[in-house]
């Protein structure tokens, strides 16, 4: 509801009439405690009005049964630090407020305050440091840890909320982090799947843990999405492949398996030496974003002539995987470019190892899942529109797959 201009100009008077009597940012911000003291106990005050059905002093209230019994003080914690206000009591002690609860010490908006810290990777002690810095307030790191312990339902409702009957396109992704298991620390693999909605927007679908990948884990997975509601994916993207084709084909049989071309170009930048890394990666884009097979196995001969002198695993490992890597040759130009699209992931990765470069190890995988899923939930926020080229590939998915794609769901969205 927009505010009329009267109610807009009477706000700017109020702010500038604060302003004017304060002659530093302190004194402001002591003003501004003060303004929210008062507004606390005026809107307290009228939760009581109506918690009794009268209002102070009113004579209908006599004989009610019920009266107000004095005040209480207690100091809530919020967004310019702690502020000490009196909450009204009724005499049958019934009156339950509910803009600040009864033992609630902190505003709402300091916990999300935490949360938010703590989803850019910051620790439990960063963050006890943070909040007394900048509000004041001593925030204990056992309130830290009580906090962001809230996430972990939140995490499993996630985890197991219903899915969308269809996803274009699937990209499975894993990140490898050090977690502190057994008294030991360990290397496990974050994976995660990102797909591609029918609107064409990026939704992340999952998140597990575990040291080893192979048909049991990805069958495990997989059925995890089936369960929740997946029915059909029309193109999988992995990086790496020990074990997923024969998961897939058990659990969605039509799917076709793509080798992730991010990741392969990633990988074959790790032989090349910097000042060369510019041009190979010009040139295995030649190889990728050929306009046919024929055309990438020319181009992919044509790379191996220029480098195979200095870097000749690459053209190997590209040889090895060809049949993996080339499935996106049946499709038109349009779906390859989703295909291969380096947005997609490398967005999600980004916005995780900015997340977790500052934590060396994990003190477990729940510790993991959670610190990832807040970042995720903040790098969601903006996924707002369609990937690049959406509208030009949905139209190729709906001719190709036709006795498959799912147009009650296009409908629905609109």
């Amino acid at each position: 509801m927009s505010r009329t201009k009267p109610e807009v100009s009477r706000r700017e008077e109020l702010v500038s009439e604060l302003a004017s009597e304060c002659h530093s940012p302190e004194e402001f911000l002591g003003l501004l405690n003060d303004l929210k003291k008062s507004l606390l106990e005026k809107a307290l005050d009228a939760e009581m009005d109506h918690h009794l059905g009268y209002q102070k002093h009113e004579s209908s209230g006599r004989g009610s049964g019920n009266s107000r019994n004095g005040k209480s003080k207690k100091t809530v914690q919020g967004e310019i630090g702690r502020t000490e206000i009196e909450t009204p009591r009724d005499r049958n002690g019934t009156f339950e407020p509910q803009l600040i609860r009864k033992h609630q010490r902190r505003f709402p908006g300091f916990d999300q305050k935490i949360l938010a810290l703590y989803a850019k990777g910051m620790t439990t002690r960063d963050i006890a440091e943070t909040m007394e810095e900048l509000y004041e307030v001593e925030v204990s790191h056992d309130l830290v840890s009580h906090v962001t312990e809230t996430v972990q339902s939140e995490v499993a409702a996630w985890k197991s909320r219903p899915l969308s009957e269809v996803y274009p396109v699937l990209f499975m992704d894993g990140l490898v982090v050090s977690i502190r298991s057994e008294g030991k620390i360990a290397k496990f693999t974050v994976y995660l799947a990102l797909a591609i909605t029918i609107e064409g927007k990026k939704e992340l679908l999952g998140l597990w843990i575990s040291k080893t990948e192979g048909a049991k884990f990805w069958l495990s997975v997989l059925n995890d999405l089936r369960n929740r509601g997946v029915q059909d994916i029309f193109i999988a993207c992995v990086d790496g492949l020990s074990g997923f084709p024969e998961a897939i084909a058990s659990v969605f049989p039509q799917s076709q398996v793509q080798l992730c071309i991010v990741h392969l170009v990633r990988n074959s930048l790790n032989f090349v030496s910097y000042k060369d890394r510019k041009q190979v990666a010009r040139e295995l884009k030649t190889i990728y974003r050929a306009p046919t097979l024929e055309a990438a196995e020319g181009a992919l001969d044509e790379f191996a002539q220029s480098w195979d002198d200095r870097y000749p695993m690459i053209s190997k490992s590209w040889r090895n995987n060809w049949s993996n890597i080339t499935t996106m040759f049946e499709y038109p130009p349009d779906i390859r470019k989703v295909i291969y699209t380096t947005n997609a992931i490398e967005s999600v990765n980004s916005v995780i190892r900015k997340t977790i470069r500052n934590r060396k190890i994990f003190p477990s995988e729940q510790s993991a899942i959670k610190i990832i899923y807040l970042a995720i939930n903040e790098a969601q926020k903006k996924w707002t529109m369609p990937i690049l080229h959406w509208n030009m590939a949905l139209q190729q998915f709906a001719i190709k797959f036709e006795e498959r794609f799912p147009i009650h769901l296009l409908n629905s969205s609109k």
